[in-house]
């Protein structure tokens, strides 16, 4: 026998499944998806312009500096606000109490711009507030000192007020999951109420606290209009002046980047403070919090407390803007008025449907044929959230703007005739970028209607003879219908609500009320923008109502 008959047979190679239909459609979608974030990423490497190079000695000092402060302002306020809501809210009994619960989220419904145009109208120098100090008090305007509302300390206050309840949200939701059996603990050793409270209870929200400003952050950075209209510099109103007063593409591209590091740092401290969550509970029995019945002087000043933020961040606006809003209905609802409804209408309507078939096929995708490839491209498509919309804008508008260039060049060369912009010039890239920013809110959705369907019904449907396709249709999503549900109005709201996007990309001749109410109030026309801006905030209760019915269900054996 020879060597070679003894010598042991080779081993056969593992067989490379090729990747999947579905799984390469998956990854498809999440690619053009996130193509407007790889560009933005792609011109950070681009050489520096004379423009850029202008920016950076003159004012690019001032757009950081703007910004930490006002990051720094803002967390400060929502933070103070939201923690100390959500803990009365947890833990007390106060009149008024079952009320704050839910309408404390109802300044969520409230964009900072139009807050930030009513509180101009109110308090500006020609407004009724000084107007009637003026007349009390028999003073000059220079006689007396008033904050000035246009400034970066109004700013703050004002995303503080409507930003805080992101923070209220997510730690009342870590209020509630705490045991009692762990405060009770900390009383045992000698600690008071304020000394439990910053030392058990504090450190275990802590996570959920960081995720809450860490949204409300991220709105901060991505906001244009009250920033624009107060004249704080920061590089949403950077980028605007440089596409359009300057005309430079890349170098507004290259302060998109710089933004979106500020934007990738906090995406990473929220992660950071998800692992950094080391506090557990030593027990596994969970009693009903004691909600413990305040004194009636004590009792009204936690109402009064939790009265404030509601008062100025909701109430006291939404008051002035309808009172308002009555005075020039006649004038400003008509035509024209219900032509801008119905373009904010469809193109939110279009995104919210567009947003969820992309989303279905990404998150079935990652369920049943997930790679590491495909959960990467799925992630980075879902940075569009976390991102401006000025940054998405820039994102989408060079690469669309140039493949029409290439279209109409050829179209010229070989037939003689142009083609103008098929894409940069129409609605469809105003949908392209809502479908960008909004995504992850459908991605999100998407994926946690699935994670609460068990594998195994799944592969029952299987051995029955269904295909994948099958198995969503008659299966998957009969049983997501309230998460896609969800998933639309929100979507709908967010697109309705977006501005600087809609500023930069919208077709010539084409406004919607976001839009609309911006220019009128840049015109010193806020009356004339109140109607607008009442339409915005009426339809975004919607999504703030359906989150006020869940928030005391966060914890099992709650108690409201």
């Amino acid at each position: 026998m020879t060597a070679a008959a003894l010598a042991p047979a080779p081993l056969p190679r593992p067989r490379v499944r090729p990747p999947s239909g579905w799984t390469l459609a998956a990854a498809a979608i999440a690619l053009v998806i996130a193509t407007p974030i790889l560009t933005v990423l792609g011109f950070v490497l681009y050489p520096s312009t004379e423009t850029w190079r202008h920016l950076a000695d003159t004012v690019l000092a001032d757009y950081i500096g703007n910004s930490l402060l006002l990051m720094l302002g803002v967390a400060l306020g929502a933070g103070s606000i939201g923690i100390t809501t959500a803990w009365l809210t947890s833990m007390y009994r106060f009149p008024g109490r079952r009320f704050f619960i839910w309408s404390l989220l109802l300044p969520l419904a409230m964009p900072a711009y139009i807050i930030a145009y009513t509180y101009t109208g109110m308090f500006e120098a020609a407004g009724p507030v000084q107007g009637w100090i003026r007349e009390v008090f028999g003073l000059r305007y220079g006689d007396y000192w008033f904050p000035e509302i246009r400034s970066l300390g109004g700013a703050m206050a004002m995303f503080s007020l409507v930003l805080y309840p992101y923070v209220y949200l997510l730690a009342r939701a870590a209020f509630l999951d705490q045991s009692v059996c762990a405060l009770e603990a900390s009383r045992t050793l000698g600690c008071g109420p304020w000394r439990s409270f910053f030392t058990v209870a504090l450190p275990l929200a802590r996570p959920a606290i960081v995720t809450g400003l860490s949204l409300a952050l991220m709105e901060t950075l991505a906001d244009y209009g009250t920033v624009q209209y107060f004249g704080v510099s920061t590089f949403t109103t950077g980028i605007f002046r440089t596409w359009f007063g300057l005309g430079d593409s890349a170098a507004a591209a290259q302060l998109s980047g710089v933004l979106m590091t500020f934007v990738f740092a906090l995406v990473l401290l929220e992660r950071w403070s998800r692992r950094q969550a080391r506090f557990h509970h030593a027990t596994g029995r969970y009693r009903a919090l004691p909600n413990i019945r305040l004194a009636p002087l004590t009792g009204w000043i936690a109402a009064i407390a939790c009265f404030l933020p509601l008062f100025f961040g909701f109430l006291l606006p939404v008051g002035q803007l309808s009172a308002w809003a009555l005075m020039t209905f006649d004038e400003m609802v008509n035509a024209g008025f219900y032509r801008l409804a119905l373009n904010s209408f469809l193109l939110a309507g279009a995104t919210a449907l567009l947003a969820l078939i992309p989303a279905l096929v990404l998150g079935y995708g990652n369920r049943n044929h997930a790679t590491p490839v495909l959960r990467f491209l799925t992630r980075l498509s879902g940075m569009g959230y976390a991102i401006p919309g000025t940054v998405i804008a820039i994102g989408v508008l060079i690469p669309f703007g140039a493949l029409d260039n290439r279209i109409d060049a050829w179209m010229v060369g070989h037939f003689g005739f142009t083609t103008g912009l098929i894409f940069s010039g129409t609605v469809f890239i105003l949908l392209f970028a809502y479908l960008v920013r909004f995504f992850t809110v459908s991605l999100n959705t998407v994926e946690s209607g699935l994670g609460k369907i068990r594998p195994s019904m799944d592969d029952a449907a299987r051995t029955m003879g269904h295909g994948g396709l099958e198995v969503l249709r008659r299966i998957h999503l009969p049983m997501m219908k309230g998460s896609l549900l969800t998933a639309l109005i929100i979507v709908f709201v967010d697109v309705l609500k977006e501005l600087p996007a809609t500023l930069v990309l919208r077709p010539f001749n084409f406004n919607t009320l976001a839009v609309r109410a911006f220019e009128l109030a840049s015109d010193e026309r806020l009356a004339d923008s109140s109607t607008a801006a009442v339409a915005i905030v009426l339809v975004s209760i919607v999504p703030v109502v359906l989150l006020s019915r869940t928030i005391a269900q966060s914890r099992p054996g709650r108690r409201p």
